[in-house]
């Protein structure tokens, strides 16, 4: 599959710029680029007297937001930072830059087309490929590596913390009788095993989703380190917002959503934050028609209240 024909459609973006408001001049962090498609929008916002600074791991992913940037903005461009970085190191790449702080956070959580449909980087269980599945070639640790080292009881937690899938120990006890004949490599040799954890054809199945999907998931999370990075980025954020700065999370699962609304109750709590949106911002049906993949797309926002040092 040539990847530079795949199109990544961004999601939430019309409720997104409209509830975070960029303006003329400010300082803006897109914390995950992708194919710039948020940063397109951010930017056209911010003017050229803003600066937006972009983040992403992937190089593919920084090359392509580059040249939509520049495709789109002309001489009413920002000033752009595009660079390969974890977002939970973001407070060091600002030092770095020599910014302090910022008016506008966005993060959107969710994987790249291209990158879910490339099976040679193992994201995708319809077509065969090495189980790899890092976002950032320049990790050490491959799914392969988790599969066929962590113990029994390490593996069925990393499961079902990361996705909730309530066979998790099924799934687990079937991986470490499987490796021992052969080590697990491939996509395909891990939906077959997880298959036969859960009794279902490869081929034929009744659920709306594949049932290796929560696998899949569970083990790029952790080869990642997602929740771990989001962690990162939360804690970071009220050092870093400027009174009045917004702060915005896209997320796609509800063990994310549940970090971030948890983070933002505690932030309110403490008088650093405003929750602008009450409930997670879901999107509307034309969308889902549209882009499949946006269905499970939740958006969070708020907007920093007070400096830190005042906070209780």
């Amino acid at each position: 599959m040539n990847q530079d024909a795949i199109v990544h459609e961004p999601v939430l973006c019309e409720p997104l710029i409209s509830l975070i408001a960029p303006q003329p001049g400010e300082i803006v962090v897109d914390a995950t680029v992708g194919h710039g498609g948020h940063a397109q929008l951010l930017a056209n916002a911010i003017g050229k007297t803003g600066r937006l600074i972009g983040f992403d791991v992937d190089v593919g992913n920084l090359e392509r937001a580059q040249a939509r940037l520049s495709a789109s903005m002309g001489s009413e461009s920002p000033q752009v930072d595009l660079i390969r970085a974890n977002f939970q190191d973001f407070e060091q790449e600002l030092d770095t830059l020599g910014v302090g702080g910022v008016d506008v956070l966005v993060a959107d959580l969710g994987v790249s087309t291209d990158q879910l449909l490339d099976a040679s980087r193992g994201f995708t269980f319809t077509e065969d490929g090495p189980l790899d599945m890092r976002l950032d070639d320049r990790l050490e640790t491959t799914v392969a590596d988790l599969v066929n080292r962590l113990s029994e009881n390490e593996l069925a937690d990393l499961i079902y913390h990361n996705s909730q899938e309530r066979f998790s120990r099924r799934i687990a006890k079937r991986i470490c009788q499987s490796r021992r004949d052969k080590r697990i490599t491939t996509t395909r040799e891990l939906v077959r095993v997880v298959c036969l954890a859960l009794g279902v054809s490869e081929s034929s199945y009744r659920e709306k989703i594949h049932p290796a999907t929560r696998t899949f998931l569970a083990f790029r999370m952790a080869v990642n380190f997602e929740l771990e990075s989001l962690k990162a980025l939360l804690a970071a954020a009220p050092s870093r917002l400027n009174t009045g700065g917004r702060i915005a999370i896209i997320s796609f699962h509800s063990g994310e959503d549940r970090i971030v609304k948890r983070d933002f109750l505690d932030r309110k709590r403490s008088g650093l934050y405003e929750i602008v949106t009450k409930k997670p911002i879901r999107p509307s049906r034309e969308e889902v028609q549209r882009n499949a993949r946006s269905r499970s797309a939740k958006l969070r926002v708020a907007r920093r209240t007070a400096e830190v040092h005042n906070a209780a």
